[in-house]
């Protein structure tokens, strides 16, 4: 009897995947059944459908594909005992320079041919002066003789690449899958819906996902993906509305009391904002009833959201409650309670904080301190959750940047007293995840839509990597200025497990931008010891350090 493939079928079940394939991609992407390829979306496009010419390079800081002649070719010593492959590549409006890193002897014989190429890769800017590096490289011939489309591009890691699972592995995977007669995806919306909306059916949705016919069929089949995830979770919403009905209890903070007064009126450095005064109103009312808050609280950098965090957490200690407050990384722990710990420098309460690098001597004093309940604030870092950290009575988990912590690691702080605390989540930005949170988990939302008064505005300006140049310009103007500049390396790469290396790369572009002695550049990552980071946060602090090269 023939297999039927629906969503749940094994990935092992495609006659093109082998063990260790199915092995690989169940370990490194969580790929085990049909239903989880079909969802794991491709990042980006590329179209090598269009040809375009030099003179568009000024416009398309993306992959391009051009047309023409490959001229002086030669091997360029470099560094020690190494050659790069150089070429001239012209067409009828410019010329670049092609560059090769890694080469093999046969692409010499090529590129020497006097023929017409299509080359494809993305070009770089640098002293008003184009080149690509490791470009694709075809005769016009063979290049004709191709169909080209839309090439869909997905995430990949080290261990991907290393086995030689690449972009070819998926395409023939879904080439495959979609050319089975015998695999069907069934229809999830009703013909209704599909007619009045104007959508793709499910099937040609994720067909044209994973091999878009056209640029106007990815995009209905985008359409209809989103249309569907965004009308499953309204419709989970309303359900939610409907049925649950019941709140989780809690402990009500009926007090504002000493704590509060004396900090709001003889500490706080600064008059709070309307905004400010105005959230903090609505979680005083959350605060009062007997049932859980959840409350994301969303605002700008600078905004003011700490403080109000911090003045939540006095009235949980006015009220004989701890409070925790927890951070995605040691960097921003040590920072939040580095912050409140000076504000709360004369005030009778009492604040530590626990991390991955506490010794062990110190967290076994904590423990202690914390079940006694002589600890009123904790700052941490995951380490907040784990089994052996026991509160006397924990009414209040404020929660930083809480997109980055999963559900579970959430859910054990929910566990550290016989009722759920009131919960604050903050956040600067709130990204799409943060917003379908905040309505699966029926957080209600409060905004500081204004920052305090003689607060310098905050200028965000977007370059693109032409502008290397006018960036680097900036810069020495800043340390000319006697100011310090840091410089983040975010996890926006097709592998997240290379973010050390990206960091590193760029490390050594800065240092070779800025070099000694007239710069003095520092670097601050996940990997480095606790005591290595603390030195070089310090360095910063002091002025010491001019060019701060971190990782978020």
């Amino acid at each position: 009897m023939t297999q039927k493939f629906n969503f749940s079928t094994p990935l092992s079940a495609l006659s093109v995947v082998s063990p260790s394939l199915s092995k690989t991609l169940g370990e490194e992407l969580g790929l085990f059944s049909l239903g989880d390829l079909l969802g794991f979306f491709p990042f980006r496009y590329v179209d090598k459908s269009q040809i375009f010419s030099t003179k568009d390079l000024f416009e398309n800081p993306a992959e391009i594909q051009l047309m023409g002649e490959i001229s002086l070719i030669k091997e360029v010593p470099y560094g020690q005992n190494k050659k790069r492959l150089e070429a001239t590549f012209s067409d009828a409006h410019g010329s670049l320079k092609l560059v090769w890193f890694k080469y093999a002897p046969w692409l010499i014989d090529k590129l020497s041919q006097k023929r017409t190429f299509v080359i494809f890769g993305k070009a770089q800017s640098f002293l008003g002066a184009f080149s690509m590096n490791h470009p694709e490289v075809e005769f016009v011939e063979d290049f004709k003789r191709k169909s080209y489309s839309l090439k869909p591009i997905y995430p990949s890691s080290e261990i991907l690449q290393r086995k030689k699972i690449n972009q070819y592995t998926f395409a023939k995977l879904f080439q495959k899958l979609f050319e089975n007669q015998n695999f069907k995806i069934e229809e999830t919306l009703d013909p209704y819906i599909l007619q009045k909306y104007g959508l793709l059916d499910h099937f040609s949705a994720y067909q044209n996902i994973h091999l878009p016919k056209s640029k106007e069929l990815l995009f209905k089949a985008q359409e209809r993906i989103k249309f569907e995830e965004l009308f499953f979770m309204m419709l989970n919403l309303e359900v939610k509305k409907k049925f649950e009905g019941k709140k989780i209890s809690s402990y009500p903070f009926l007090k504002i009391g000493e704590n509060f007064h004396q900090f709001y009126q003889n500490v706080l450095p600064f008059e709070l904002t309307d905004a400010q005064k105005k959230v903090i109103k609505e979680i005083r009312a959350d605060l009062a009833k007997p049932i859980q808050m959840n409350r994301l609280l969303q605002g700008d950098v600078g905004s003011g959201k700490t403080i109000v965090g911090l003045l939540t957490m006095l009235i949980a200690k006015d009220n004989g409650y701890q409070s925790c407050l927890m951070a995605p990384t040691e960097i921003l722990a040590q920072q939040h309670f580095k912050d409140l710990q000076n504000l709360l420098i004369k005030s009778e309460v009492k604040i530590d904080i626990l991390t991955g690098s506490t010794s062990q001597k110190e967290r076994t004093e904590i423990h202690k301190a914390l079940e006694e309940g002589k600890i009123d604030i904790l700052v941490g870092t995951h380490a907040l959750i784990e089994s052996k950290v026991k509160f006397q009575n924990l009414g209040l988990a404020v929660i930083d940047e809480q997109h980055k912590f999963g559900v579970a690691q959430r859910a054990k702080l929910w566990q550290k007293n016989t009722k759920p605390p009131h919960v604050l989540v903050m956040t600067a930005t709130p990204i799409p995840r943060t917003l379908a949170m905040s309505v699966y988990s029926n957080l209600d939302i409060s905004t500081i839509d204004s920052l305090p008064k003689n607060r310098k505005p905050i200028k965000t300006i977007h370059q693109r990597d032409k502008d290397r140049l006018k960036v680097f310009a900036f810069i020495r103007d800043q340390i000319q200025k006697k100011k310090q500049v840091y410089v983040v390396y975010p996890l926006i790469e097709e592998s997240s497990k290379l973010d050390y290396k990206d960091l590193m790369d760029g490390y050594e572009s800065i240092t070779r931008e800025f070099p000694l002695p007239n710069y003095r550049v520092s670097i601050l990552h996940g990997k480095m010891d606790p005591k290595d980071k603390e030195f070089e946060m310090q360095r910063f602090a002091k002025g010491q350090t001019q060019i701060l090269v971190s990782t978020i």
